[in-house]
This record gives C-alpha cells, structure tokens and sequence, in this order.
C-alpha cells in the first residue's frame, strides 16, 4: 500500500472518529426575553445567588425541562433570524444559565411557547430588545 494510500485511510478513520464522537450537535429553537421580577425561580427558589454576575440566564421551557434536571445546565445560544431583518445582533453568541421553568416564571414573556425565555440582559446580547421571539440556535455546555 503507497504512503499516499495509507495517509488516506488515515484520515478517513479520523474523520470518522470525529464524527462517531461528536459530543454534542446545536439544536434550534426559539427565544423570548423576560424582565424582573425573576423570584422566586422553580430551581432555586428565592436564593439570589442563583444568578450569573453578567446577568445571563434563562427559563427552559417544557421541551429541555427534563423534571427540572435543567436547572443549573449552561448553553451557548446565538440568534439565527427573527420575523424583521436586522434584529439578529451578528457574531454574537452568549452563554446562558438556566435558573427556572417558563411554564412557572413569575414575570410574564414577550412571547409564549418559546424554547427558552432569555433575561432581559441575554436577550439584549443576540438580538434587538424590540423583538418579542427570536429563532435561535443552542447548545449545552458539557
């Protein structure tokens, strides 16, 4: 078998290792932003050190709920597109930390049914605070 011949299996065999192994593939979704007050959360109740200093978290919806196993979990989430051009901020993608369930947030979201309701403060990273939904794009951080 040549070198060429070998080096080609080679990376063939890489290739597919890599995709075999791939941890975690990004999921699209939809997103909305919420404002204050965000107590008390279904994760944490009212313990205020639930949230991030930079202000970046978020409720799950039902969908990435799984019984609350959510809380705590942190995504990587960039806005893709939204009804209006422009609203997506480009390049921006954020990490994001889930500390409550839509389905029981006290504060009320610019749009129902959502994946995720983003904190003001998320939201205003990605995207255009006038927006009310958002598609987006996220993915857990292992």
């Amino acid at each position: 078998m040549s070198k060429l011949h070998l080096l080609l299996h080679q990376c063939l065999f890489l290739l597919f290792l890599t995709d075999c192994y791939h941890v975690s593939y990004g999921d699209v979704g939809t997103a909305a932003q919420y404002s204050p007050p965000y107590l008390p959360t279904a994760c944490y109740g009212q313990d205020i050190s639930q949230f991030p200093a930079n202000n970046m978290f978020a409720s799950a919806s039902d969908g990435i709920w799984n019984n609350g196993a959510a809380c705590g979990r942190q995504y990587l989430v960039r806005c893709l597109s939204a009804a209006v051009r422009g609203i997506c901020i480009d390049g921006q993608t954020i990490q994001i930390r889930i500390v409550d369930r839509t389905a029981s947030s006290v504060s009320t979201p610019s749009s129902s049914g959502t994946t995720m309701v983003l904190s003001a403060s998320a939201f205003a990273m990605i995207a255009s605070s006038s927006a009310s939904e958002i598609n987006i794009e996220f993915q857990q951080i292992f």
